[in-house]
């Protein structure tokens, strides 16, 4: 029945996966100029934290979050007409990196990854850059690889939008709209005069990533994927590209040092010097808080991506200070 739903058209790899595009943590700007086969892999931005995957029908376009940040996007392609790929909420029930159809001449689906027991799954396919497949959702090889090595049986993959209806432009935010479970994330925006939130309780375990968005003037703070923090800051950019940095323990001491992403190779394993830090200033008492959680593996995600601000004008904090190295 998978066969059935799922020709893949994939002669091979070769042919049908069109160009790649390096895997930048710059994720938000390039999303919505990736051509047919092209996507963007990062998982430096958030090496650790719960898998969620989101396709987004109505641009041909799948992200992948971890731990509530997205590290990837791609192109797809989905159902056509008469065929087309269904919406909902679904989990990875079967995985299969070999798998080739029953019914198609033995055509391969390099990386299923099985969504519904009726056919519908993730695998590697054609992308010609409009929905043609017969159900299932189209992703490059490579990316087909790649997302295969992360995932689990039983993560969620959220599918949304209309093929028939493309749509091409968007917010981009870095983060997840939806929770591990699949349901939509409400709006976090600080109200109007409201400096930090710092809600904890929300999220007791797991990794922790800090996102500065030179951008909207924000940082937001989330553990086990879901938001625990949010604050206005001052943030003077040098330049307009991402920076991953990661707090790791040395002779019994915490450093911050650059984690070496692409485009920036060099950074990997530079310590943190104390003018990086001059350059961001948040409120005392939510520099407290976080300062509090902060433990070995922590990744900080320096980027012009939106993360989401309240509307209205910058809210100036006179109790601000710069982090300490």
């Amino acid at each position: 029945m998978a066969a059935a739903l799922c020709q893949s058209g994939l002669a091979s790899p070769a042919l049908a996966q069109g160009a790649k595009v390096s895997s930048a943590p710059e994720l938000a700007r390039a999303i919505d100029k990736l051509k047919p086969g092209e996507w963007v892999w990062a998982p430096e931005v958030a090496p650790e934290g719960p898998v969620l995957v989101y396709v987004d029908l109505s641009r041909q376009i799948a992200m992948v979050y971890r731990n509530g940040v997205r590290i990837a996007a791609t192109t797809v392609s989905t159902g056509k007409s008469g065929h087309e790929t269904p919406t909902g909420v679904f989990t990875i029930l079967q995985k299969d990196a070999k798998h080739r159809s029953s019914i198609y001449n033995n055509a391969p689906m390099p990386y299923q990854q099985r969504l519904t027991w009726d056919g519908i799954a993730l695998h590697a396919g054609g992308l010609p850059g409009y929905p043609e497949s017969h159900g299932c959702i189209h992703l490059p090889y490579n990316f087909a690889r790649e997302l295969f090595a992360v995932t689990d049986l039983g993560i969620t993959v959220v599918v949304e939008g209309d093929a028939q209806h493309h749509m091409v432009t968007s917010e981009n935010s870095l983060l997840s709209p939806f929770d591990a479970e699949g349901k939509p994330l409400k709006g976090k925006l600080l109200a109007s005069g409201e400096a930090y939130r710092w809600t904890p309780e929300a999220s007791l375990e797991g990794p922790l990533s800090i996102i500065v968005s030179k951008l909207d003037q924000r940082i937001v703070v989330l553990r086990g994927g879901v938001e625990i923090g949010r604050s206005v800051a001052t943030i003077k950019a040098l330049d307009p590209d991402s920076h991953v940095i990661t707090l790791i323990e040395h002779e019994n001491k915490p450093h911050w040092v650059y984690v070496g992403t692409v485009g920036h190779e060099g950074e990997a394993g530079q310590p943190l010097d104390e003018a990086a830090f001059n350059r961001v200033r948040m409120p005392r008492k939510f520099y407290a808080a976080l300062s509090a959680e902060m433990r070995p593996g922590t990744t900080v995600l320096v980027t012009n991506s939106r993360v989401g601000s309240s509307e209205g004008k910058r809210l100036t904090v006179i109790d601000a200070i710069p982090p300490r190295p």
